[in-house]
């Protein structure tokens, strides 16, 4: 278990937590970050782009000339891919780009993001992070007494916490996740991670 620092919402320091070193300590591995960060962009992917073939256009029906005799190449429809409003020859059609990946991958790479914004410095573990009502102004407060406003933040908050939700969702270059979405994308795609102790904690329960 390693100590880790936690502050409070006025950035002074408010205590300790105990971080599992297997959560929040190991060696990140990047090829298997990088494996589940292509995956779960290319699961995002709609897969809609399509383009008409030559049986989807308007028109042929008939045969544009004869066969034989005119010193031109023979053609059998105004439909094919060579003619002017003809249909697009291997374009692109709807499709699925959805990639599959083990669970246990999915779990090493969230585990070597944490791991990495320790190392760098750029996980900060509030003691408590309440509103008594939304405040864009003292949620944009907590970030200036942590020394982190302007950075891109990406903030972890239980999935109820609609107040808090409210509270940064405003405020420019601030992601906001329930503890129950985040994945390896979300975690890593920011200059500083930004979460509660006790947040902390369910993910450590969860990736342990």
């Amino acid at each position: 278990m390693a100590q880790y620092e936690i502050k409070k919402t006025d950035g002074t320091a408010a205590g300790t937590a105990e971080l599992a070193d297997a959560v929040y300590g190991i060696e990140p591995n990047i090829p298997v970050i990088h494996q589940v960060i292509v995956c779960q962009d290319a699961c995002l992917r709609q897969g809609t782009h399509a383009t008409k073939n030559r049986h989807d256009v308007s028109g042929g029906g008939k045969k544009p000339y004869r066969q034989k005799g005119t010193g031109r190449a023979r053609q059998g429809s105004t439909r094919a891919g060579q003619w002017k409003g003809g249909g697009v020859i291997f374009g692109p059609m709807p499709h699925s780009h959805a990639k599959r990946i083990n669970n246990k991958m999915v779990k090493l790479a969230m585990r070597s993001v944490l791991s990495g914004k320790v190392a760098d410095e750029e996980l900060y573990l509030l003691d408590t992070l309440e509103f008594d009502e939304p405040s864009t102004k003292a949620a944009k407060a907590v970030l200036d007494a942590l020394g982190i406003n302007g950075k891109r933040v990406t903030l972890v908050v239980p999935d109820d916490d609609i107040v808090t939700y409210l509270s940064f969702r405003n405020l420019p270059k601030v992601s906001i996740f329930g503890v129950s979405e985040v994945n390896a994308r979300f975690l890593i795609d920011n200059g500083a991670l930004l979460m509660t102790a006790d947040v902390a904690k369910q993910l450590e329960e969860v990736l342990a």
